[in-house]
């Protein structure tokens, strides 16, 4: 169930039909709205025409694959989470996935319940409109809990769920040194027990789109501590 009462929707796209009817049927149990698809082409279609509030994709799906309908959707601006399932487990594999906008993955096979949790991780990170207003800024960067918007110097910055719970966390704490397991435990759930690498690859990410050239850092690592967010140089501690 969704923050403001409403029934949290699933689009799932998986090419087994098997595997795909079991986790519609546990998905519906646990209280989700649940469509599916079963190529990648119909999957697209789906969301665009009808966004859910969740997305689940299979890497390995005809038509396009899981990687290409996510970086489809991340071009035309779509922000709902999505959770990539895939049979592949090699780092280089995990970080393609993520490079291509997904939110997080999950290594096939996998327990009903680590799925679930995976799902309840990813539905606090999306935008929940019953919450009150917040309006958080530092320097020209301006954060909207609401309506989930970010901009730079008056510049939209379109940000994935993963990107603006990582971004609202540093926010939040302006000029305040974050250990790197705090923010694992903030974005990606206490039980997360994922490649811990994910923060570095996020944090990438925001410096991508926070820092053009020209633009002071904002995004800032501290050796041995973990990462802030704050104007002006820091000083590093000793090596």
């Amino acid at each position: 169930m969704a923050a403001d009462g409403q029934t949290t929707t699933i689009l799932l796209a998986d090419d087994d039909p098997k595997l795909c009817r079991f986790l519609a049927l546990e998905l519906v149990e646990e209280g989700y709205a649940v469509r599916r698809c079963g190529d990648g082409m119909e999957a697209l279609t789906a969301i665009r025409e009808q966004p859910p509030d969740l997305v689940i994709l299979d890497w390995m799906l005809p038509q396009l694959s899981g990687v290409e309908v996510c970086q489809r959707l991340r071009h035309t601006g779509q922000t709902m989470p999505v959770l990539m399932l895939t049979g592949r487990d090699a780092v280089r594999d995990r970080v393609e996935a993520l490079d291509a906008g997904a939110d997080d993955y999950l290594v096939k096979p996998f327990s009903i319940e680590e799925l679930l949790a995976r799902l309840r991780a990813l539905a606090r990170r999306g935008p929940h409109p019953g919450q009150p207003t917040e309006q958080l800024q530092l320097d020209d960067l301006r954060l909207n809990t609401a309506s989930h918007e970010v901009s730079r110097g008056g510049t939209a910055v379109h940000l994935s769920a993963t990107e603006f719970a990582l971004l609202h966390c540093l926010m939040a704490e302006p000029g305040r040194v974050q250990s790197r397991d705090s923010l694992l435990e903030r974005v990606w759930g206490e039980h997360f027990s994922g490649d811990g690498n994910v923060l570095d690859v996020y944090v990438r990410y925001l410096r991508r789109k926070l820092e053009p050239p020209g633009q002071p850092t904002l995004i800032q690592t501290v050796r041995g501590l973990g990462f802030l967010l704050k104007t002006g140089p820091i000083k590093e501690p000793p090596p």
